[in-house]
């Protein structure tokens, strides 16, 4: 079983894995946090495409219609149409992101997002013996 099938038993244990190449070029990402970078290599590593940040979603809009609040997460798995947010250690950030979630859930119900915890990344890292370089 490989990361994608842990990926799957975290969001949906009922879902099929698929296997397909990687097709992912890295030069050009820059990384927000060395946590995506992180997480970026075991999707690497198990061979699951991945893109990052590749879309933004308007959350609030002004009465003018200017946006006042949009939300861009981490990952999109195009083999599982799946969204990927990744959170750190502080409570607050994660608080905040899980209020933008749910507001993203709400607008767009046919978007599939899931929230991961640095322990989601830790847990993945062991499960399938990776070294851990530093502290996700």
């Amino acid at each position: 079983m490989g990361i994608s099938s842990c990926i799957l038993e975290l969001i949906d244990p009922k879902q099929e894995v698929t296997k397909q190449p990687v097709i992912t070029s890295r030069l050009d990402v820059v990384f927000a946090h060395h946590s995506e970078e992180i997480f970026a290599n075991l999707l690497d590593f198990y061979k699951v495409r991945w893109e990052y940040e590749p879309r933004a979603f308007v959350l609030l809009r002004d009465e003018d219609g200017n946006i006042k609040e949009s939300f861009t997460p981490d990952f999109y798995l195009p083999d599982y149409d799946l969204y990927i947010e990744l959170t750190t250690r502080r409570k607050n950030l994660g608080t905040r992101k899980r209020r933008r979630i749910e507001r993203l859930e709400e607008l767009y119900p046919d978007i599939k997002i899931r929230l991961f915890h640095p322990k989601d990344i830790q847990k993945l890292m062991v499960k399938y013996s990776i070294p851990a370089q530093t502290k996700v």
